[in-house]
């Protein structure tokens, strides 16, 4: 089941986030850039608001949050600013409905191109974005350490 987060997810969407981050940072970055208190606190800030203006959804599996989305919109452009699914849980197609979830709204919206930016690092989630039509942004292909992917929305294909 896909639904809207509330107040009350959100310690599990910060803890799930934090999880799913050490994933793919451990080993790259230094664990206080992911982990340490003042990460977490930016964080957690970060959700709160996101979950305040209605912009996270949930993906619950067996009364489980199982995984989170945010998308919201940032120079006049949509953007996908975070996918994660609880480690536990990949490769169960959380991270495909959330997706879907998300361009569904962003169709609905009258969206025809988002953007997300990628950890360099996280094959694992580039190898997801390419398999649902994300392409390198052609006008902007990195941020730093992390590529930037465009999706171009039609009417009916992803």
């Amino acid at each position: 089941m896909i639904r809207l987060a509330t107040p009350a997810d959100l310690d599990a969407v910060v803890a799930l986030h934090t999880e799913a981050r050490a994933t793919y940072y451990r080993g790259h970055i230094p664990d206080a850039d992911f982990l340490g208190p003042g990460e977490i606190a930016r964080s957690r800030a970060g959700w709160a608001a996101a979950v305040e203006r209605g912009a996270v959804l949930c993906a619950v599996r067996d009364g489980e949050l199982a995984g989170i989305a945010a998308y919201g919109e940032r120079d006049g452009r949509t953007h996908l600013t975070q996918l994660h699914v609880l480690p536990a849980r990949w490769r169960a197609g959380v991270g495909t409905e959330l997706h879907a979830a998300c361009v569904d709204d962003w169709r609905a919206a009258g969206v025809t191109e988002a953007r997300l930016e990628v950890f360099e690092k996280n094959e694992r989630a580039q190898a997801f974005y390419a398999a649902h039509g994300w392409t390198p942004d052609p006008e902007a292909p990195r941020d730093g350490d992390h590529l930037v992917l465009r999706l171009t929305l039609g009417p009916e294909t992803e």
